[in-house]
C-alpha cells in the first residue's frame, strides 16, 4: 500500500468527472496540463474550449431528458 494521499475523483453522471487537490492530466496525445485548483472539473463532452479543463460550455447545450423507469410493484 502506497502512503501517498489518494486522489479523489467524483462522477457526477450530468457533467464534468470532478478531481480533488491538484492534478496532472496526461492526454492521449502525450501532452500535459497541469491544475493547481482544490478541486478540478474535467470536461466530458468535449465543448469546452479548455479542454480537457470544463468551462461550463455542457450548460448551452440542453441534453435531452432521461427516459423515467416505470415503478416497481410493491
Amino acid at each position: 500500500m502506497s502512503s501517498e494521499p489518494r486522489q479523489r475523483v467524483v462522477i457526477t453522471g450530468d457533467g464534468p468527472h470532478l478531481v480533488e487537490g491538484p492534478v496532472e492530466i496526461v492526454l492521449p496525445d502525450g501532452s500535459r496540463t497541469v491544475s493547481e485548483r482544490p478541486v478540478t472539473a474535467l470536461c466530458v463532452c468535449y465543448r469546452s474550449t479548455l479542454y480537457p479543463i470544463c468551462d461550463t460550455s455542457h450548460r448551452r447545450r440542453r441534453r435531452p431528458t432521461r427516459p423515467e423507469t416505470p415503478e416497481e410493484p410493491s
